[in-house]
C-alpha cells in the first residue's frame, strides 16, 4: 500500500488508511504500507511500516498540493520499487497521487492495482489555491485519467467521487465506500461532561457548539467566527468549543477570536481518542464548510453521535445529510447563527434530528457496511487481472 500522507496523523486521509488498514486486516489481509518518513507509528494487526528517506529540511507535511509533497514523493516512489522488488505481493493499493508509480509498479510486476480515491486531483488546485494555470490542471487532470483507467477497482468516499468516476466511463469497477468511521480511532472511557468542561473552563450549563477539524480555510472557520458573533448577541450564555489546527493557526484564530471578545474556545489537536470525549460535553455540533464537494470526514462521527448537526446546505453535505438528519442552513453568518440559535431554543427539534441522524448511520453507515463493501472490492480487484 502507498499512501503519501504523513501516517500516522490524525487529519483526513491518514484516518481514512488507518481504518482501510484494520479493516484489511480483520478480513486476513497483511499489508506492507510504504509511506512518509512523518507521523506516529501505530500497531495494527497485519501492518508493516516502511518509511521513505526524510529530507534534512522538511518536518511537516501541509494539508493539499506543496512543493514539499513533490520532493517526498519523489523518494516515497524510490522506497516503493525498492520494497515491491524485494517482496512477493498480491496487489498494490494506492492512495491519492500515489496512485501514478501504484499503476506503474503494478504493471512491472503484472499485479492488480486499487486506486483508493479521497478527492479529484483537478479540483485540489481549486481548494487550496495551488494554482490556477491552465498547464497545471491538465497535468492533474492526465495523472487521474491514467490513474483510474490503469486500476481494476477504484474506490471513491463520496457520492460526488463516485460521479466523477461513472462519468469518466469506469463505473463498473468503482465501489463507494464512505469513510464511515470518520475520526475514531479506539475509544476510551471519558472523564465526563462536567470534567472537560471543567478542563476547558466552560460553565457546566452553557450550550456548547462544538466543531472539530482543521483549519483550511474551506472548512469555514471564519463564517463559524462570524455566526458566533451573531449568536452572542442572541444567546450570551452559548459558547462555541473548537477542536484541531495547527499551533500557528490556533494561535492566530485565537488572537482573531479575542480582539472580538468571542466566546470561543480554542483547545488544539487533541488525540483522536479524546474526541469523543468532547462529543459528550457539547449540545450540538457544527461544520461551517464553505466549499468542496467531499463529505467531511467528521460528519460520519456526527450522525453516531447523538447530537443534532448544523451544516451548511451545500453538496458537500447533502451528499450525506438530510433534513431528516440535520438542519441544514444557507452558508452565510446569519444563516448559520439562526441555526444554531435554533437548536438551543427547540430541544424537541435538537431530539428528532438526532434520532433521524442515528438511524441513517445504522441503516447505511455501518462498520458492518463498511467491512462488506471493503471484501467486495478486493474481489472485484483480484478478479480484474494485472494493472492495464
Amino acid at each position: 500500500m502507498l499512501a503519501p500522507e504523513p501516517f500516522f496523523e490524525p487529519r483526513g486521509t491518514p484516518f481514512s488508511e488507518f481504518h482501510r488498514i484494520k479493516a484489511l486486516g480483520e478480513l486476513g489481509h497483511q499489508v506492507d504500507l510504504v509511506t512518509y518518513p512523518i507521523g506516529q507509528d501505530v500497531e495494527l494487526p497485519g501492518l508493516r511500516i516502511i518509511r521513505s528517506w526524510r529530507p534534512p529540511f522538511i518536518r511537516k507535511v501541509p494539508i493539499g498540493p506543496s512543493l514539499r509533497k513533490i520532493v517526498l514523493d519523489a523518494f516515497l516512489c524510490v522506497t516503493a520499487f525498492g520494497v515491491a522488488r524485494r517482496g512477493q505481493y498480491d496487489a498494490i493499493h494506492s492512495h491519492e497521487e500515489a496512485g501514478v508509480p501504484g499503476v506503474l509498479l503494478a504493471r512491472w510486476l503484472r499485479l492488480p492495482h486499487l486506486y483508493d480515491m479521497h478527492s479529484s486531483l483537478p479540483q485540489q488546485l481549486s481548494n487550496f489555491k495551488f494554482s490556477g494555470a491552465a498547464l497545471a490542471r491538465g497535468i492533474f487532470q492526465r495523472a487521474e485519467d491514467f490513474m483510474i483507467g490503469g486500476s481494476g477497482a477504484v474506490i471513491t468516499i463520496c457520492q460526488a467521487l463516485q460521479d466523477t468516476v461513472v462519468d469518466m466511463g469506469h463505473g463498473d469497477r468503482a465501489v463507494l465506500i464512505e469513510n464511515v468511521m470518520g475520526g475514531d480511532v479506539d475509544e476510551t472511557p471519558g472523564p465526563g461532561r462536567t470534567a472537560v468542561r471543567q478542563q476547558w473552563g466552560i460553565d457546566p450549563a452553557a450550550p456548547l457548539v462544538l466543531y472539530t477539524g482543521t483549519f483550511e480555510k474551506y472548512q469555514g472557520l471564519d463564517l463559524l467566527l462570524d455566526a458566533t458573533a451573531i449568536l452572542q448577541r442572541t444567546h450570551p450564555a452559548a459558547r462555541t468549543l473548537v477542536v484541531g489546527g495547527s499551533p500557528e493557526q490556533v494561535d492566530d484564530y485565537r488572537a482573531r477570536a479575542a480582539q472580538r471578545q468571542l466566546p470561543v474556545v480554542f483547545t488544539g489537536q487533541r488525540p483522536p481518542h479524546e474526541i469523543p470525549h468532547f462529543v459528550d460535553a457539547c449540545d450540538l455540533l457544527v461544520s461551517p464548510r464553505i466549499s468542496g464537494t467531499n463529505t467531511p470526514l467528521k460528519i460520519y462521527s456526527y450522525l453516531r453521535s447523538g447530537r443534532p448537526i448544523v451544516a451548511t446546505n451545500l453538496h458537500t453535505h447533502t451528499q450525506v445529510l438530510s433534513a431528516e438528519s440535520a438542519l441544514l442552513v444557507d452558508p452565510t453568518a446569519e444563516g448559520l447563527a439562526a441555526g444554531l440559535a435554533r437548536m438551543i431554543e427547540d430541544p424537541s427539534e435538537a431530539a428528532r434530528l438526532s434520532a433521524g441522524a442515528q438511524r441513517l448511520s445504522d441503516e447505511r453507515y455501518s462498520r458492518q457496511v463498511y467491512l462488506a463493501r471493503t471484501r467486495d472490492i478486493y474481489r472485484k480487484l483480484m478478479a480484474s487481472g494485472p494493472a492495464r
